[in-house]
């Protein structure tokens, strides 16, 4: 039987880089991977439906389980993980010195639906004593004017939320204080620029994020990999044969990293720093599958509905092809 073509759609990962290269292969599928930049991976998946596979925000696939049928079936494989607190950023005369100082500002986001913003708005109200309707909230363009949210969202009236007004940018109106605070994934402009007039709110990042896992156990899940659901129905194994091989996929990129016969990234303490990541956080410190990381993806279930986003609050393994939950024991 000839092997299924199937499209995959994701960022450029060491993670992923063997199923790109061909080293690693799913069973029974012959895969073409496409390295796009993530926000048009998701707005063209999420609008146009154009790949079999495809990474998507963790937060914008729990939206699309509103719908009914849903339309894509995630595995439990997160191409992106990251600590959020470097992505909270103030105007410096915002009168903000501490996390806590965020109550009653106005606050920037892209999108209200951003996973990054999503897990930052649950931080902060978890642990720094700020609700996500403490403050009121301005969605719009980062860099370019415009933005608007690529997955629909139906909010509560607690939330206070409008619009960047035409033709500004969050980035702009952070630098010239029209906006106190922006939660964002990507650094702006004028902080990447070195404008003095923005600041990170968490000074020492690191330190901050240390102290958050020390406490939490948590290492928070960006994006999972869905399969369109038509391509899942007619071809339901294709879910467990490409866990499988994004798996291999990971342990392969493990291995690479921690070759000290030439650095593979531009880091001059790569090593240092994979082995330090490995004592605080554990060997598989990038874990996949639901049991490892129930604590987080439940924390993050409890962020989404908290803030208006879910209709209701949903379980780890309902969000997972069923195939991915459990393997053949040999």
């Amino acid at each position: 039987m000839a092997p299924l073509h199937l499209t995959f759609a994701c960022g450029d990962y060491d993670r992923t880089r063997a199923l790109a290269e061909g080293t690693v292969r799913a069973d029974g599928i012959d895969l073409t991977y496409l390295r796009l930049p993530v926000e048009e991976t998701f707005f063209r998946m999420l609008r146009h439906r154009e790949f079999e596979v495809a990474e998507m925000s963790l937060s914008s696939y729990v939206l699309s389980l509103r719908a009914d049928p849903s339309p894509f079936v995630a595995l439990p494989v997160f191409t992106s993980r990251m600590f959020r607190h470097s992505s909270l950023y103030c105007h410096a005369d915002s009168g903000i010195s501490s996390p806590e100082d965020l109550r009653g500002k106005v606050v920037g986001t892209p999108e209200y639906q951003l996973t990054a913003c999503v897990w930052m708005r649950g931080v902060l109200g978890d642990r720094h004593g700020v609700p996500f309707d403490s403050v009121s909230h301005v969605t719009g363009g980062q860099e370019s004017a415009g933005r608007i949210e690529k997955a629909k969202v139906d909010l509560p009236d607690s939330v206070r939320i409008s619009r960047a007004p035409e033709g500004r940018t969050l980035s702009a109106m952070l630098a010239d204080g029209e906006i106190d605070a922006l939660v964002t994934p990507r650094v702006p402009g004028p902080f990447a620029a070195g404008d003095p007039r923005v600041r990170r709110v968490f000074p020492d990042v690191v330190a901050a994020e240390k102290e958050y896992y020390a406490d939490t156990g948590i290492f928070p899940i960006m994006h999972v990999v869905v399969i369109r659901r038509d391509v899942y129905e007619r071809h339901p194994w294709v879910a467990q044969s490409l866990f499988k091989a994004l798996l291999a996929a990971k342990d392969a990129a493990y291995a690479t990293l921690y070759d000290t016969s030439a650095l593979r990234f531009m880091l001059p303490w790569l090593t240092p720093q994979l082995e330090e990541a490995r004592e605080v956080l554990g060997a598989d410190y990038w874990s996949y599958g639901v049991e490892r990381n129930h604590h987080t993806l439940s924390t993050f279930l409890r962020y989404h509905r908290e803030q208006g986003l879910s209709a209701r609050l949903l379980s780890p393994q309902e969000l997972f092809a069923p195939e991915s939950l459990e393997s053949a024991v040999i």
